[in-house]
């Protein structure tokens, strides 16, 4: 079966490529933050860290494969036991904090699909505050996703891939709806086209604030571990798997680019974007919906016809996400602890973490990571006052928990070059020097993304409790990943291991 399968040319590598990084939701966050000045970040992300970034995911998942190839097995190989299990629990640590963040953010498209617009700042439960009542409800998703996981329900998943489709269809219904408004408004662009580096968001006006924005830029782009399997699915790897790289760079790369300036055609950053209530967990149902409203205005419908029409696009965008949020949590629910805990070594964690129940999952270990995103949601929720806030301080603890992880597969590059006894059928970098310089590169922006961000709230003036939030889950899962390994180490040395 194997020496018969089809493998990849080049455009289906491309489009596999494309479906894996690309997503909607990137650029109304790009444009909200950075206005056009984005694209230029996007541009510089996909030059300085997607093109050199997907290389190195392609060579170690050429070079090391097997059953349970993966992060742990390639951090292993290269510098070694230790360092590839605290490599492994935070990038599944990111998960978690992933999961903190979207099962908060999921009851934005809930309530967007049935209200039109976002009614999470309006929830209340008993004398609970609105993010309170998120909180709860936050952790009322967690337990049912859960407990359907472990009963092996797989079938709802197919249920939710719909919501994939309908994410999907959003990028041909801003680009055709776009074009309707430009020529209906004879070429006119809601948000000027001009000082392209200035950001209309205060926020991100300023020198540090820029650099913040980085790792935006960066997330944009995440996903790329999953390449290290597809190049022996490739045709000719050596030749095709970088031309495919560098295509996929630039095919995306121009849509976000193209993304974003359709999105200038239609809002004006003052006039819609500015209000207290727009957030980072809202901003896209925000923008499709005045999406709808401008296309109703330009196409001369009264008022309160265009207003209804923008309800139904965001309820539209509502309901794709939410199906997209949730196809999403059926499996990275199971996935990233199934990932680490079996293909660790099993003497690292209590007997029942590995255990599997009849349908196949780690139901105790599951349970355990329930309660613990439950812990650090109700912490989070029950900590902050201010909705937006809220929202603004989980996205970017997801983008710099999801990004971390990145630097141990960088740093661990240039010595798994070095590793002996490998056959290596795709070779990206060939010289040792050159190696070094682009691991350097990369690994500098992706640490210096992140520390302007962390760091951002607290140069600005705006005290630390943004950046506590933001290195508290990293310290963390890094002190508790390291008490874990040396219990297993002193087990072993104890055993004569």
């Amino acid at each position: 079966m194997s020496a018969t399968k089809k493998k990849m040319a080049l455009g289906a590598l491309v489009m596999m490529i494309f479906t894996s990084v690309f997503g909607f939701a990137n650029a109304p966050v790009a444009y909200y933050l950075m206005g056009y000045g984005s694209i230029v970040f996007y541009l510089g992300a996909a030059i300085l860290f997607f093109i050199p970034y997907a290389l190195m995911m392609a060579e170690y998942g050429s070079s090391i494969k097997g059953e349970n190839s993966g992060m742990y097995t390639w951090l292993e190989v290269s510098v070694g036991p230790r360092f590839a299990f605290i490599g492994t629990f935070m990038w599944f640590a990111s998960y978690i904090i992933w999961m903190v963040s979207t099962s908060s953010k999921v009851w934005i498209p809930f309530t967007t699909t049935f209200a039109g617009s976002d009614q999470t700042q309006n929830l209340s439960f008993l004398s609970l505050n609105s993010t309170q009542t998120v909180g709860l409800l936050a952790c009322l998703w967690m337990v049912i996703v859960t407990w359907v996981s472990i009963k092996g329900v797989k079938k709802i998943v197919k249920i939710t891939s719909l919501g994939g489709l309908a994410v999907t269809s959003l990028n041909a219904v801003l680009l055709l709806v776009s074009g309707i408004i430009l020529v209906a408004n004879k070429g006119h662009l809601e948000q000027p086209f001009r000082h392209i580096l200035h950001s209309p968001n205060p926020a991100y006006q300023s020198p540090i604030g820029l650099l913040g924005f980085a790792v935006f830029a960066l997330f944009a782009y995440g996903g790329l571990e999953v390449l290290g399997s597809m190049v022996d699915d490739t045709k000719n790897p050596s030749k095709t798997f970088p031309k495919g790289i560098i295509l996929s760079a630039i095919v995306i790369t121009v849509g976000y680019a193209v993304g974003i300036f359709c999105w200038g055609i239609s809002t004006n950053w003052d006039g819609v974007l500015s209000s207290h209530t727009t957030n980072l967990g809202n901003i896209s149902y925000v923008m499709m919906s005045n999406l709808g409203f401008q296309l109703g205005d330009s196409i001369g419908l009264s008022h309160a016809t265009a207003v209804t029409l923008g309800q139904w696009f965001a309820r539209y965008t509502g309901l794709g996400m939410f199906l997209s949020y949730a196809g999403a949590f059926f499996t990275l629910i199971y996935s990233p602890i199934k990932t680490l805990v079996l293909g660790t070594p099993k003497e690292i964690w209590p007997k029942k973490f590995t255990h599997l129940n009849k349908a196949g999952m780690p139901n105790y270990a599951m349970w355990t990571e329930c309660a613990l995103v439950c812990a650090i949601i109700l912490i989070a929720s029950f900590g902050m006052s201010d909705p937006s806030a809220f929202y603004n301080i989980l996205t970017l603890m997801a983008n710099v928990s999801m990004t971390l992880p990145y630097l141990f597969l960088i740093y661990a590059f240039p010595k798994f070059k070095k590793t002996p006894n490998l056959d290596r059928p795709f070779v990206a970098y060939k010289s040792h020097g050159f190696t070094l310089f682009v691991t350097i590169v990369v690994f500098v922006i992706i640490l210096g993304a992140n520390i302007f961000t962390i760091f951002q709230p607290a140069i600005e003036g705006r005290g630390f409790q943004d950046t506590i939030w933001m290195i508290a889950g990293p310290i963390g899962f890094s002190i508790l990943s390291i008490l874990i390994y040396q219990r297993y180490a002193r087990k072993q040395k104890a055993a004569g291991k």
